[in-house]
């Protein structure tokens, strides 16, 4: 999802009083959704930022700082839904001048994994999918990475991983298939560990 029109349940603009809004990662959409309509929690509004972005982190940080700005005047609190997400830290300093929070971890795969069990794994050797880049495989990873046009190019880029590791959010046998697939493209192991939503919940129920 590359929208970034806001989300209300009730489809009205939002009132001010007593919302959040989340700036999230387009990759993030249908995962934060569940989690917020599955707890109930309507008072919870979404930007989402184009999910490309997670293949172009220098454009992260001025993003997100206009939307804070553009919407800061319409919610009681906004926050982050970007980990670091390789912008050298640039991010959190972006969100401590404007006064804003933003979730913990290095990345997406982190906290999907919980921060604490990521930190623990020994997986520099791994290469990670999650539901949304199962789904968009080619648009994020085979196309961008030119192997539709070059396939030799894939020992260059992923010859020194060991295997695949699809952390899934939902128990699809569709998209652990397709997960398979993506693995044997890239000539890796496959290994599928379904992760729920990891420290995403606890991070939307701290907004």
């Amino acid at each position: 999802m590359t929208s970034d029109a806001t989300l209300t349940t009730d489809g009205l603009p939002p009132e001010g009083r007593g919302r959040v809004l989340l700036i999230a990662c387009g990759a993030l959409a249908r995962e934060i959704i569940a989690v917020r309509d599955g707890n109930g929690w309507d008072h919870l509004d979404l930007q989402c930022l184009p999910a490309i972005y997670h293949a172009r982190p220098e454009k992260i940080v001025p993003a997100v700082r206009a939307a804070i700005e553009q919407h800061r005047a319409d919610y009681d609190r906004i926050f982050v839904v970007y980990a670091d997400c390789g912008t050298g830290g640039e991010l959190a300093t972006a969100c401590n001048e404007l006064g804003v929070e933003m979730i913990a971890g290095p990345h997406c795969y982190s906290f999907f994994e919980g921060n604490k069990a990521f930190n623990a794994l020994d997986e520099v050797t791994s290469f990670y999918l999650t539901d949304f880049l199962v789904r968009q495989f080619d648009a994020f990873v085979w196309e961008p990475l030119g192997l539709s046009k070059h396939p030799q190019l894939r020992d260059m880029y992923f010859g020194n991983y060991e295997k695949l590791v699809y952390q899934g959010q939902t128990e699809n046998p569709e998209l652990i298939e397709k997960a398979r697939e993506c693995a044997d493209r890239l000539g890796l192991k496959f290994e599928y560990r379904f992760t729920g939503y990891g420290d995403l919940t606890a991070a939307l129920r701290s907004a």
